[in-house]
């Protein structure tokens, strides 16, 4: 209830301040919003240590971008931005998810480095200069730039694409990632994130499990590539930095691994807080990174972890015991030898 409410504020945003600034910062958050969510299941639910998930980000934005500045209308791009990224995450995950831990790490570090360098060097994806010129979201000659009137009040192109971002990555990703974490394949996950070997040895097959996460993981960063695309209208390789991934890394775990709200408020955090800050100007981010040290010193599994428990939830009818359904075990009153009577 209280997730539908945050949602229907943030669709009324608008209405409160149509700023382009607030508007531009409001669909940068939930457009990383949606990259941490997809983080999520890979660090969160399944416990593998991803540094380089910002390259399923630049798979989905580069895909799009070549496709869409070449008379490809943006929505249509989604498919092929979705196979892409099934590609990508096979190609890393198909013959690294064996490894764990430490090695993990370093082999999507360098994957993520090698996507960014791959991008500054093709030729059709502009080389350093990257991809500019991006069109926004439009389908049979109207575009989001043209804007939309409604009940007389005229809608322009950034606040469509901001309840684009807000309905994509504050409302379908969050549902979609939370149902996965609580379903079958969460249980999977959870199970490999707790002990590998005995998940194996209940019957789990690891491989494929790490591997589904690993693709899914990588659909819902190249989506948000689309949006990303669409917002900036212009791409190049200098967005897909180590940094980034760095950030995007901390932000799950400073909201807590596996917690969906706290994942939300970690992102939140993560991206307006800067802004937040800028008033500080070149103390900013000096500022900022104290901020995170003092979380992560004060609430070391993150600002809402997964076994947090709302207090107005937390609670338990007066004059019941705990130990209620449950019967004493009684001593027999006497030995009694029936073995007379079994034979």
């Amino acid at each position: 209830m209280v997730g539908g409410l945050l949602l229907l504020l943030a669709f009324a945003l608008p209405f409160i301040d149509a700023s382009p600034y607030t508007i531009s910062i409001g669909t940068s958050a939930f457009i990383y919003i949606m990259l941490a969510m997809g983080l999520n299941i890979v660090v969160g639910y399944a416990g593998l240590l991803d540094l380089g998930y910002y390259a399923f980000f630049a798979v989905g934005a580069y895909t799009s971008g070549v496709l869409a500045t070449n008379d490809m209308p943006l929505v249509f791009t989604i498919p092929f931005v979705i196979v892409a990224c099934i590609g990508a995450g096979v190609i890393i995950g198909g013959p690294t998810l064996r490894l764990r831990s430490d090695y993990l790490a370093i082999v999507t570090l360098g994957f993520g480095e090698i996507i960014r360098l791959t991008a500054n060097n093709l030729e059709i994806t502009g080389g350093p200069s990257g991809i500019s010129g991006i069109p926004t979201f439009g389908l049979f000659g109207w575009t989001f730039r043209d804007g939309v009137d409604l009940f007389g009040i005229h809608f322009s192109g950034n606040i469509l694409l901001y309840w684009t971002a807000v309905l994509a990555g504050g409302g379908f990703t969050v549902l979609a990632v939370s149902r996965l974490g609580r379903g079958r394949l969460g249980r999977a996950w959870r199970a490999i994130k707790d002990d590998e070997d005995a998940a194996e040895a209940m019957g789990i097959n690891t491989y494929l499990t790490k591997l589904a996460a690993y693709i899914l993981g990588a659909i819902f960063g190249g989506l948000a590539g689309i949006l990303m695309a669409a917002h900036q209208t212009a791409i190049s390789p200098t967005s897909f930095i180590f940094l980034n991934s760095a950030l995007l890394l901390m932000a799950v775990v400073l909201g807590g691994m596996g917690s969906t709200p706290g994942v939300i408020i970690g992102a939140l955090v993560i991206s307006l807080a800067p802004e937040l800050l800028r008033d500080f100007a070149s103390w900013r981010y000096l500022m900022f990174g104290l901020l995170l040290v003092l979380v992560m010193l004060f609430r070391p599994q993150g600002l809402w972890p997964s076994t947090a428990v709302l207090p107005f939830l937390h609670f338990r009818e007066k004059g019941r015991s705990p130990r209620e359904g449950f019967t004493d075990h009684h001593e027999p009153v006497e030995n009694i030898d029936r073995s007379e009577e079994l034979a």
